[in-house]
């Protein structure tokens, strides 16, 4: 899998992966990264790559130009390259967008500056857009590689065990249930006594209530979806029986 940044500002996001999980992935070569400079395509003199905007407001706009020039040449070496532009104004990225994403062989993420890009280059060459939420940065940069380390743990071999996908939020409609470490007791807290005993089914019994009542409090929106998932799953028993 390689990811390719398409960013003025290739250093905000190479320190990123100079440790932890993603640094193992590109040392074993998992995933690969480079970078794609709209500075180095663009025909103005003074290396310019924004100009004003058509119809005023404030702000400068990225330059159609050089981005053009540079996506073409992206396209040129890889036909294959899913492309996908972040901006506050597009769809929300979700955890389903991640995996399915995973399997692409290149995706390159373009990093908005100044008020934006110029929406010919979108609409040109985007093959999706998406918004990390309705906030807004001063680039691109950041979401990008939200996304990035978003996907990539879902590509096989990066995480050393991939069951830990399987327990992650937003696998079902409910959060993650709280999770405790040694030790057992820390400044007189303690870890749930039911966590201690050894009885699985409790321990999963105990887990699901936790996750109910998180999701309740901080995203009952999900827990509606929860309780349409456990309806069906009951109606299929019963026809089954």
């Amino acid at each position: 899998m390689t990811f390719t940044f398409v960013t003025l500002f290739q250093n905000l996001i190479e320190g990123y992966f100079q440790d932890s999980i993603l640094k193992r992935a590109l040392e074993k070569k998992i995933i690969n990264v480079d970078y794609l400079n709209p500075r180095d395509y663009t025909l103005n003199k003074h290396k310019k790559v924004d100009d004003t905007a058509v119809g005023g407001g404030a702000g400068m706009v990225m330059n159609p130009q050089p981005l053009f020039y540079a996506l073409e040449e992206l396209k040129k070496n890889d036909e294959n390259v899913h492309i996908v532009f972040l901006t506050p104004v597009a769809k929300p990225f979700k955890q389903n967008d991640a995996k399915r994403l995973a399997a692409k062989s290149h995706i390159a993420f373009v990093s908005g500056r100044y008020e934006g890009i110029d929406e010919r280059v979108v609409e040109e060459f985007a093959d999706e857009v998406f918004s990390i939420g309705d906030y807004i940065l001063t680039g691109g940069e950041l979401a990008s590689l939200v996304l990035c380390d978003a996907i990539s743990r879902n590509v096989d071999g990066v995480l050393g065990n991939a069951e830990s996908l399987e327990i992650e939020s937003f696998e079902t409609p409910l959060l993650e249930a709280p999770s405790f470490s040694k030790p057992k007791i820390y400044e007189d807290l303690s870890v749930p006594s039911e966590y201690l005993k050894g009885n699985h089914s409790k321990i999963r019994s105990l887990k699901l209530a936790l996750s109910e009542c998180k999701t309740k409090f901080f995203r009952p929106e999900q827990l509606k979806k929860h309780n349409c998932t456990t309806a069906l799953g009951s109606q299929i028993k019963r026809t089954k029986s």
